[in-house]
């Protein structure tokens, strides 16, 4: 059994135009101590699917299908149960680490508040414990620095602060939504090793959510690939990257920069993502898709199983080993 089992979850928005989806039917499971990389263009609806693990849904927002942590249903259970379950069993380091702390409190403030509230301990011990945090994910001169407000760090060290804040009480899944946006290369790299080597130290589940596949390269066992709120691919990152089989996940491929080929222009894919309020009739990718053919843009491809994965089969194609 999967330490998190994800079944046909959608997530609609009751609007003043009428209903968006923006999560169809998605699917997959999370192990213990493995990397799920979670990818696709902005508006794909990476970020409403874990929202609605989390519960954190906007109040217009509502969630079906089943979501089970350790065999237990959590999807849609009460507030007072889920909160138990949020920081202690499933942390979220979200994208803007500077809109998500307080401006107006130090980092020791905002650290031991997580503590005091979940584990009931004092505030001197909560701040000795973030202290820990901080120097576990490599924040120089950590006592001192804990002192400091937001502000009077870099956006590399904030999005360090998040990851401390996220483990204090050592989750057994830490969802990780866009957590390299806005930084430099480097400090993405590092960011990223930084991941890998507290997932080992602390024997934990992650969620890597993303819209480059570059970053996912060598951290995911396995990619669920969306795009229009729909699960297009899901299978092992490996086989992803060495035999892509949906269009989208081969144009998300080919627009990933490449030391061994030289070219003056990166490959882009032509089009914008579909508008939620008007999708398709048939394949949402359909108006952007190289091979693409009157009949994909009115039946809706299936989720078939093929080669060691799930992939949507194209309505082009007479049969799965076409996709092979």
């Amino acid at each position: 059994m999967a330490l998190l089992e994800v079944r046909d979850l959608s997530v609609h928005f009751d609007t003043t135009d009428g209903t968006v989806t923006a999560v169809d039917k998605i699917s997959f499971d999370l192990e213990a101590g493995e990397t799920l990389g979670v990818v696709g263009e902005s508006g794909s609806g990476k970020s409403q699917t874990v929202f609605a693990i989390m519960g954190l849904l906007a109040q217009n927002g509502n969630a079906t299908g089943s979501v089970k942590l350790a065999g237990d249903e959590i999807l849609n259970i009460p507030t007072s149960k889920l909160n138990k379950i949020r920081a202690e069993k499933i942390a979220m380091i979200f994208q803007d680490p500077m809109t998500c702390l307080n401006p107006f409190l130090r980092v020791s403030d905002q650290m031991a508040e997580v503590l005091t509230h979940h584990k009931g301990i004092s505030k001197s011990e909560a701040v000795r414990q973030s202290v820990e945090l901080l120097d576990a994910v490599r924040i120089p001169e950590a006592k001192k620095r804990i002192t400091m407000y937001p502000h009077e760090f870099s956006g590399g060290m904030r999005q360090r602060v998040m990851i401390a804040m996220s483990l204090l009480c050592k989750p057994d899944i830490l969802i990780a939504d866009e957590p390299t946006t806005a930084l430099d290369v480097t400090v993405q790299a590092q960011i990223m090793q930084l991941l890998d080597d507290l997932k080992k130290d602390f024997g934990m589940s992650i969620i890597l959510i993303t819209h480059d596949l570059g970053v996912i390269a060598g951290s995911c066992r396995e990619t669920l690939v969306m795009y229009g709120g729909q699960q297009m691919e899901y299978g092992t990152t490996r086989g992803l990257f060495e035999m892509p089989t949906h269009p989208y996940t081969m144009g998300l491929l080919k627009a990933v920069p490449r030391l061994d080929i030289e070219t003056e222009r990166l490959a882009t894919i032509p089009g914008s993502p579909p508008n939620m309020m008007n999708m398709p009739k048939g394949c949402p990718f359909s108006p952007r898709c190289e091979f693409a053919d009157e009949r994909c843009s009115t039946t809706r491809p299936t989720l078939d199983g093929v080669v060691g994965r799930k992939v949507r089969r194209r309505a082009c194609l007479k049969s799965l080993e076409e996709l092979v």
